[in-house]
């Protein structure tokens, strides 16, 4: 595998990891931070890839098999479901 390809894998998930959480930190509504999730998937990703091609990196590659299903999760909560938008509005409201 291209060293090159490692080092981008590597570099953009942790990268994407930090503006996510930044995003996700503010706390600007259900609808950013529903995109912070969409990043931190695309993070997860990544170091997934990462992690499997780089024979001393699994442990990283199954930690984030677990944080995408729960980023998954986070991205169906806050983008695909109305419960997102009523506890937005109730907070705005209040």
């Amino acid at each position: 595998m291209s060293d090159t390809l490692l080092t981008i894998l590597q570099w953009y998930g942790a990268i994407a990891g930090l503006v996510a959480a930044f995003i996700v930190s503010l706390n600007l509504g259900a609808q950013w931070t529903g995109w912070g999730f969409v990043i931190f998937v695309t993070s997860s990703i990544a170091l997934v890839a990462w992690g499997f091609l780089n024979p001393d990196a699994s442990g990283i590659a199954w930690q984030n098999v677990g944080l995408l299903c729960i980023n998954c999760i986070g991205v169906y909560r806050y983008l695909f479901t109305d419960k997102a938008e009523k506890e937005a509005e109730s907070t705005e409201t209040t």
